[in-house]
C-alpha cells in the first residue's frame, strides 16, 4: 500500500474539524458562567447560590464534579424580579408563589397584595418618626382641666379588638355607625367619640366603642341588635374625667395622654373605667383635635 502524499493537493483532500464548532443540529445551547450572570443581574454569588438552596432559581447546570454552576440567559429577567422583590422585603414564600403563578392577574395580585403591605409598613414607619421628633422638640401640651361630664344618650358600637387591628377597625367601624345613624332617622348632638377600655392597651385586646351623641329620649327605645359589631342606644354614665385637647393627629397624641397619665397620677390615680375621646376636624386620621377624657373618682 502506498502513502498518500503531502503535498497541498493532498491536504485539501482531508476532512479538517473545524474546532470549537458544530453542525447546526449539534449546537450547545448558549448558557452563562456564573461570574458573567453576576455581572447581568447584580446578584453576588453568594445571593445566588441562597436563591439555588432555597429554591427560587434553579441554575440551568451543576457540575457534578466541582459545582460550577452555569445559568441561562432567559433566567436573567426571573433572577432580577427576585432581587427587586427581595430588596422590597418579600418573604420568600411569597416570592415562590408568585413566580409559580402561571397567570398574570395572578403574579399581579400577589405583587398588589405585597405593596398594599409595604404601603401600610411605610404609612407606620412615618408615624413612628413623628412621634420621636415630637419627643426630641419637648413637646408641649395644652392645659388639663377636670370636667363633670353628665350622661348622655348615644348611638353606640362596642366591640373586642386587637390593639393591632385598632386603626382599621376604626375606619370600618365608623362608616357603620354613619349608617346606622342615618338609618335610625336621629340627629347627631355631638361629635364622633371613642371609649377605650385599659385592656385594650394593657393586654394587646379589649373593649373599645365608638358612638355619636344623640338627642334625649331616644336611648333605650331601640334594643340592640345581636352581634357586637352591630349599633345601639345607649345612655353613657355620667363621669368626672380629667380632660386635655390635642391638637393635630393620631402620631403624636403619646404627649397628650402622657402629660394626662402623669397629672393623674400627681392627684393620686384616676377612676376605674375607659377612657373617653371626641373627635373634632378629621381627627385622628387627619388635622383636628382630640378630647382625651380620663376618668377620675370623686375623691380627688
Amino acid at each position: 500500500m502506498g502513502f498518500l502524499p503531502l503535498g497541498r493537493a493532498g491536504l485539501r483532500t482531508l476532512p479538517l474539524p473545524l474546532r470549537g464548532r458544530s453542525s447546526q443540529d449539534e449546537r450547545v445551547p448558549a448558557s452563562m458562567t456564573i461570574g458573567d450572570f453576576s455581572r447581568a443581574t447584580r446578584l453576588s454569588a453568594k445571593a445566588l447560590r441562597f436563591y439555588h438552596r432555597v429554591g427560587l432559581l434553579e441554575p440551568a447546570t451543576v457540575d457534578p464534579a466541582t459545582s460550577y454552576r452555569r445559568y441561562d440567559p432567559t433566567q436573567i429577567e426571573e433572577a432580577r424580579m427576585i432581587h427587586q422583590l427581595r430588596a422590597l422585603d418579600m418573604p420568600i414564600d411569597d416570592i415562590r408563589r408568585t413566580l409559580e403563578a402561571q397567570e398574570l392577574t395572578s403574579r399581579r395580585a400577589a405583587l398588589s397584595d405585597h405593596l398594599t403591605r409595604l404601603e401600610q409598613r411605610l404609612a407606620e414607619t412615618r408615624t413612628a418618626v413623628a412621634s420621636l421628633r415630637a419627643l426630641l422638640e419637648s413637646p408641649t401640651t395644652n392645659p388639663i382641666e377636670i370636667h363633670e361630664t353628665p350622661a348622655q344618650d348615644v348611638v353606640i358600637i362596642r366591640d373586642t379588638i386587637p390593639l393591632r387591628d385598632l386603626g382599621d377597625w376604626f375606619t370600618a367601624t365608623r362608616l357603620h355607625l354613619d349608617e346606622a345613624v342615618a338609618a335610625a332617622g336621629v340627629e347627631r348632638a355631638g361629635a364622633l367619640g371613642g371609649l377605650w377600655s385599659t385592656e385594650l392597651f394593657l393586654d394587646e385586646v379589649g373593649e373599645g366603642a365608638l358612638f355619636y351623641p344623640v338627642g334625649g329620649g331616644r336611648a333605650g327605645s331601640w334594643s340592640s341588635p345581636a352581634g357586637s359589631n352591630l349599633a345601639a342606644f345607649e345612655t353613657l354614665p355620667a363621669a368626672r374625667l380629667a380632660v386635655i385637647v390635642h391638637e393635630g393627629g393620631d402620631e403624636t397624641i403619646g404627649n397628650a395622654y402622657a402629660a394626662l397619665g402623669a397629672y393623674v397620677a400627681e392627684l393620686g390615680g384616676g377612676a376605674p373605667g375607659p377612657v373617653r375621646e371626641s373627635y373634632g376636624g378629621a381627627a385622628p386620621a387627619g388635622p383636628g383635635s382630640t378630647e382625651i377624657g380620663w376618668p377620675m373618682s370623686d375623691i380627688t
